[in-house]
């Protein structure tokens, strides 16, 4: 018997594939309930991917729950794809990146004016700190989720629902994620992209004035608000990769990226320094892992997160110090 559900399943998904052409894809099933994805990362090619009984397999867990996500895989480097979350995107997103010469391969519209949009910067992959550097220039340019953009962030494969609770429509049933564009090509300005990002990425560090590790944590116990202890310091990194949906996203984060992120926004609250300094000791995963110098380490950290500003930024941050 016909079955209209899975052939139009199939067709989104050689539809995406054919636009975003790789020797394999990294399939990852994460359940909307627990934030636990499906044991085990697989690995496909397109082929394998689009065969009906992959194909069926996908439709019984995305049933059961499971929200379906892809990414082009090269192993310990980005594949030349980069994805851009436009959520809440503007209507004239898209043509804008057009214009720009930053054009999709794919969009995807993962629930209603919610956009996911996948540009193909290089047709060789990319080492991390460039995919993730174009990442997030792209995401200040088109304002999208700076929240993901690392190198090796998933997006959504199409073809499957949304079963994210608050994406559910009046009527309670789960949006379907839909084709909205697809083609195949790199971005026309993906060579300019590749070269101003890595010299933002890779530009000598230029540490803050607040002097070295053990003169900012005299400042720290010395100011007013209380140096935070281990308890405080693991709620307030937490509450962050809850907010990003770290554990969710990612079977093995790259806890330097997230301790950059964190580092960020904090001092965009305008936290000093050397307080945000004790949150990533006190509060990061198993940290020092292994970092032979530590405090270089946090130095080096903060330094990259305070350089991000602008400089009345970087004025604000030093005012709190």
């Amino acid at each position: 018997m016909f079955d209209r559900g899975l052939a139009l399943t199939s067709q989104a998904i050689r539809r995406q594939l054919a636009a975003m052409p790789h020797e394999l894809y990294l399939i990852r099933l994460i359940h909307h309930c627990t934030g636990r994805p499906f044991p085990g990362e697989r690995l496909w090619t397109a082929d394998q991917l689009t065969n009906l009984a992959t194909v069926r397999f996908l439709r019984v867990r995305n049933r059961e729950g499971c929200d379906v996500y892809i990414q082009p895989y090269a192993v310990d480097r980005n594949a030349g794809y980069i994805l851009v979350d436009l959520d809440r995107a503007q209507p004239t997103v898209i043509a804008t990146m057009r214009a720009n010469g930053h054009e999709p391969c794919v969009v995807l519209q993962t629930s209603p004016g919610h956009l996911q949009a996948w540009v193909q910067v290089s047709s060789t992959p990319l080492e991390p700190v460039l995919a993730t550097s174009i990442g997030r220039q792209l995401a200040r340019l088109y304002g999208g989720d700076r929240a993901s953009t690392d190198w090796r962030h998933l997006g959504r494969l199409a073809g499957f629902t949304n079963q994210k609770p608050q994406r559910r429509t009046p009527s309670g049933y789960a949006p379907w994620v839909k084709i909205v564009h697809t083609a195949a090509g790199l971005a026309r300005c993906s060579e300019a992209l590749s070269q101003i990002a890595p010299e933002r990425a890779i530009q000598p560090i230029h540490t803050p004035d607040f002097g070295d590790w053990s003169t900012a944590a005299v400042i720290e116990h010395s100011a007013t608000p209380a140096s935070p202890g281990p308890a405080e310091a693991r709620q307030i990194y937490q509450s962050w990769m809850v907010r990003w949906q770290i554990a969710p996203r990612f079977a093995q984060p790259d806890w330097s990226i997230v301790d950059l992120w964190v580092a960020r926004e904090l001092l965009a609250q305008g936290v000093s320094p050397a307080r945000v300094g004790t949150i990533l000791r006190l509060g990061s995963p198993q940290f020092p892992r292994g970092h032979s110098d530590p405090a270089d380490y946090l130095r080096r950290t903060l330094a990259r997160a305070f350089s991000s500003f602008p400089a009345p930024g970087r004025a604000l941050c030093a005012a709190h110090t």
